[in-house]
């Protein structure tokens, strides 16, 4: 199989990682002017905290490049966790100006580790908090105590939440923070302050909690207005009584049967490459939506072998399945779903063909070519790992009902023909996909499949 995985400079991801990169760029000047900025410094200390400024930068693009991909080719994301940064850094200037050092310890640093783990994920909340912290640390005079002290308590409110449950424990993670300030604070002062006195500070700790109650409402606004999701949006969606999912239910059970079929095979695949799960079933539950309209068109839906499509010209029967990528799109707008949740809908056939509908008008008028954009779904192509999982899956589930053997050879040849198609045909071109993803991707299908089609016990009928 051809490697799937494009460099920095890939031409499908340039205009995206030139633009995240630029975001880097200015992210970095910002930064040195809100170090050096009113300070009467020499040439070479300017030039120490830009090293210092960039290779902090570096290390966190590095990280969202290579770790994060699908993270790093959207531009908001990539505003949104620079931002956290810099407004957090302004903050730490203004408080270093003043005459009271200490007041430093009521700048609650823990709402960027909430409000990062509640829309991404703890690792890259970690991360970006770590930058945050070095950088605030040039301006600070104990550097080492006020990185471990805040590092540590960021560290435990990460850890105290939950990614579904993070706004309910919101109010633990404030409490656990300024036990965990309280300690660490001691503890650093035991070392490097004889004449410390215990519970010195507490009300500013107990002031920082507070602050950090401030994620809650933090978190609404950036919903709404930066178009981020979190996992407890997600999972409020997944919500089977859902106006949509209802509807899709009521009037195309097969496919909504199916796109729960194609939720469980994507979510287990995710959970074993490290994608995010909650995100990809949600995708999967509403990637069918648009077959509601004219649901006896999809062979899932059809019953009594009453197929419409036999009164039809194969070019009509194409525009017909090819439709419903649109209208999915129009009516997860209607009922507002999220952007990132409306993806899913626009990119789980890519722009692949109606195969089945080409060889029938190819079959029915053999002097003729068939244009290839009568045929082909509109795209865009899959871009992160969770759109290229939901493709995979629903392929994979679709197809394996004509499957007659369900052996494990038979399920792995399958499988594998599946997934070489869709490379071949470039599907997964933007995705940041390594060969041991697939491998991993593959083996969870497999297993998948095989319980769900697994041999049953003959029962003897009973008659009487």
């Amino acid at each position: 199989m051809a490697t799937i995985k494009r460099g920095i400079f890939g031409l499908p991801r340039l205009k995206k990682s030139v633009r995240s990169f630029m975001l880097f760029v200015i992210a970095v000047v910002v930064s040195i002017i809100i170090l050096i900025f009113g300070k009467e410094l020499e040439t070479k200390e300017i030039i120490g905290y830009s090293i210092v400024v960039f290779s902090c930068y570096a290390a966190l693009f590095m990280f969202v490049y290579r770790f994060r991909g699908s993270v790093f080719l959207i531009t908001y994301k990539v505003f949104f966790l620079l931002s956290s940064i810099l407004i957090f850094l302004l903050l730490t200037r203004v408080v270093e100006e003043g005459e009271n050092k200490e007041l430093l310890f009521i700048v609650p640093y823990t709402i960027i580790a909430v409000v990062i783990r509640t829309f991404f994920d703890a690792r890259t909340a970690m991360y970006v908090l770590l930058v945050e912290l070095l950088l605030s640390s040039l301006m600070i005079p104990q550097p080492f105590v006020f990185i471990l002290i805040n590092y540590i308590a960021g560290m435990v409110a990460i850890f105290t939440l939950d990614g579904i449950n993070v706004r309910s424990r919101i109010i633990v993670a404030s409490l656990v923070v300024v036990a965990t300030y309280m300690v660490i604070y001691t503890g650093t002062s035991f070392i490097y302050n004889p004449e410390f006195q215990l519970f010195s500070n507490s009300s500013l700790f107990i002031f920082n909690g507070a602050l950090t109650l401030l994620c809650y409402p933090l978190i609404l606004i950036f919903e709404k207005y930066f178009l981020i999701i979190s996992d407890a949006t997600l999972l409020n969606l997944s919500d089977k009584s859902q106006p949509l999912l209802r509807k899709l239910a009521d009037e195309a059970p097969g496919s909504f049967h199916h796109s729960l079929q194609v939720a469980n095979l994507a979510e287990e695949a995710a959970r074993e490459i490290g994608a995010n799960t909650m995100l990809v079933r949600t995708g999967a539950l509403y990637h069918d939506i648009g077959k509601i309209a004219s649901s006896n068109y999809y062979t899932e839906n059809q019953v009594d072998n009453i197929n419409p499509h036999d009164n039809l010209d194969p070019k009509q029967s194409a525009a017909i399945i090819i439709g419903h990528v649109k209208k999915g799109i129009i009516l997860g707008r209607n009922y507002k779903l999220p952007s990132e949740v409306i993806d899913f809908i626009a990119t789980h056939h890519g722009t692949s063909t109606a195969y089945y509908f080409f060889k029938k008008y190819s079959d029915k008028y053999p002097g003729m070519k068939p244009s290839e954009k009568d045929f082909n779904y509109p795209g865009p192509k899959p871009f992160s790992k969770e759109t290229a999982l939901v493709m995979m899956a629903d392929a994979i589930e679709a197809a394996s009902r004509s499957l007659g053997d369900y052996s494990e050879d038979s399920i792995e040849n399958f499988i594998d023909k599946i997934l070489y198609l869709q490379e071949q045909d470039g599907q997964f071109s933007k995705v940041p996909l390594t060969y041991k993803d697939m491998s991993d991707i593959k083996a969870v299908f497999k297993r998948m499949l095989s319980n769900m089609y697994h041999a049953r016990v003959i029962y003897p009928e009973r008659n009487s």
